[in-house]
């Protein structure tokens, strides 16, 4: 029994040692990964921040890309060096040390040619005692890794609001039945990783769009966002808002709405490069007055591969709005808005015979409704740009 005991004292004793002098952390978050290298209480890390590329894995069609990044430190830096590394293996390529003339502020600001595949940049920034952080960026470069990773490294995430009970506004019967519904299609059908949010207050909603904002997206990411309930537009103001569980009947100020550019400059800020806003409330075509590209006739005799690499390669800001300046039907009981029954027509159609549905086939759904819909962009949004749902 002493012998076990002075064993295990030993082995503790050798991994206290091990923490102190050669602990290794890695974070895969998008904010930072760092090593202490033969580190003590004492020792102060850098702070790199990434401009460009901004997201932790990034996607171009072209050969070249433009590098920014800012290290800051509250103690002298030692070095900073940007290493280049290739392929799954990551093997190194080149490396390039940063002139540090500010010892505690230093700019990389260049543009460089990035070779077919995956490409990794390592920034590495080290203090004079020792600490040294690391940040990685992954760039994917042609049709064929750009390919792969649309066809397998990517995810698609809904977030749907449906509000049946107002604590001020007559109550509805189907939002949440709405919200319900497409949730299940969109997770079975489309595999979605979805959340539906229910009875939200203002306050909800904007903090679960904040959540959302805080997801570590990657390129081909996709966002489905969904709002379903009251709606109002407002003369004076000259805009919509969206109306929530507590929001005031009588708020004149509108304090207690949502309002459409506040939804706007919100998502639109959501750092996903493909965002699809549905909203199936009355007013909601006052959202935004620019129309939507469809699908471009370019790319009709291009295989869904492709296609797929084209549209998950441009920025996407789309939204579609259940009527335009005008009061839209809630349905009867049970049995979906009009809106949302010919979403979910749209959804069960799989996209037809490639299995690709795409808003512009939505769009031809939402024409039988005897509301005038709303199909268009906003923010960002790049011309060629689309949403897509591929059906399993």
């Amino acid at each position: 029994m002493k012998v076990i005991m002075k064993t295990l004292v030993t082995l503790l004793t050798c991994f206290t040692l091990l923490a102190v002098n050669a602990q290794i952390v890695s974070s895969k978050s998008n904010e930072i990964e760092i090593g202490f290298l033969e580190s003590n209480a004492n020792t102060s890390f850098a702070q790199i921040k990434w401009i460009s590329p901004r997201l932790e894995y990034t996607n171009s069609e072209e050969g070249r890309i433009d590098i920014k990044a800012e290290v800051t430190s509250k103690h002298v830096l030692e070095s900073v060096v940007l290493n280049i590394k290739k392929g799954a293996k990551k093997t190194k390529f080149a490396s390039r040390t940063v002139y540090v003339e500010d010892p505690y502020k230093v700019s990389l600001d260049m543009s460089m040619k990035v070779f077919e595949g995956e490409t990794w940049l390592e920034l590495e920034a080290k203090t004079i005692d020792g600490g040294v952080t690391r940040e990685i960026r992954n760039i994917k470069v042609g049709m064929d890794a750009i390919g792969d990773a649309v066809m397998a490294d990517r995810k698609d995430y809904a977030l749907l609001f449906g509000i049946n009970k107002y604590d001020n506004w007559s109550d509805l019967v189907n939002p949440i039945f709405d919200v319900q519904s497409i949730g299940k299609e969109l997770e079975e059908r489309y595999g979605f990783q979805v959340e539906i949010v229910l009875d939200a207050e203002q306050n909800e909603v904007m903090t679960k769009l904040r959540e959302y904002a805080q997801i570590n997206y990657k390129p081909q990411d996709q966002l489905f966002i969904f709002f379903a309930g009251h709606g109002q537009y407002d003369d004076v103001f000259g805009e919509g808002f969206l109306v929530a569980k507590n929001s005031l009947r009588n708020d004149v100020s509108k304090n207690s709405y949502i309002s459409h550019n506040r939804i706007r400059s919100n998502i639109n800020n959501i750092p996903c490069e493909h965002i699809f806003l549905s909203m199936d409330v009355c007013f909601g075509g006052t959202f935004d007055p620019m129309l939507a590209s469809s699908r471009s006739a370019a790319y009709e005799d291009t295989d869904d591969r492709e296609y797929l690499v084209r549209k998950l390669s441009k920025k996407t800001r789309k939204y579609l709005t259940s009527g335009s300046k005008e009061y839209v039907s809630d349905g009867v009981a049970g049995g979906h808005s009009p809106f949302a029954r010919n979403m979910l027509e749209a959804l069960k159609s799989n996209g037809g015979e490639d299995r690709i549905l795409i808003l512009n086939e939505i769009n031809t759904y939402m024409e039988r409704l005897k509301s005038t819909p709303r199909f268009g962009a906003f923010g960002h949004d790049e011309n060629g740009s689309d949403f897509v749902f591929i059906a399993r």
